[in-house]
């Protein structure tokens, strides 16, 4: 809110390029937010993903999660007044796997009640199948 304060006062006293300044940092914060939004989606994703591999079984509590997980997603990408999305699927897909070992450290702790190592559970998943699985909800589930 300050920095719409300070956006106003510099249009009335015509410092324009102080202005777009202003704006272009607005800017940065708002995709900064989102991308921090995708990404902890993202590890919700990641980590009911990892379960359902895991432990090969799932509950309706992660498909669930699982749904709203990529909607969220869905939700967060889409620019809606340019009609575009502010990740594309590369960069979606990059966001994944910087999500990834945060989802596996949180699966260690949630899958098997807790029994298994980030590591062991690691060797129980293929993440690059895991990965790929995730991109593809997020990007068909529309």
């Amino acid at each position: 809110m300050e920095e719409l304060i300070t956006l106003k006062q510099l249009l009335h006293e015509g410092k324009v390029t102080e202005a777009l300044e202003l704006v272009e940092e607005l800017e940065e914060m708002s995709k900064s937010d989102k991308l921090n939004k995708i990404f902890s989606y993202g590890i919700i994703l990641l980590l009911h993903l990892i379960k359902q591999s895991a432990e090969n079984r799932s509950t309706k509590s992660w498909e669930t999660s699982i749904f709203n997980a990529v909607k969220q997603i869905q939700r967060t990408n889409q620019r809606h007044k340019v009609k575009g999305t502010y990740l594309t699927e590369e960069e979606l897909a990059e966001t994944l796997q910087d999500a990834y070992e945060s989802a596996l450290r949180k699966a260690s702790v949630e899958a098997f009640e807790g029994r298994y190592e980030v590591d062991e559970i690691a060797q129980m998943v293929d993440k690059e199948i895991i990965l790929e699985n995730a991109l593809h909800l997020i990007l068909s589930q529309k």
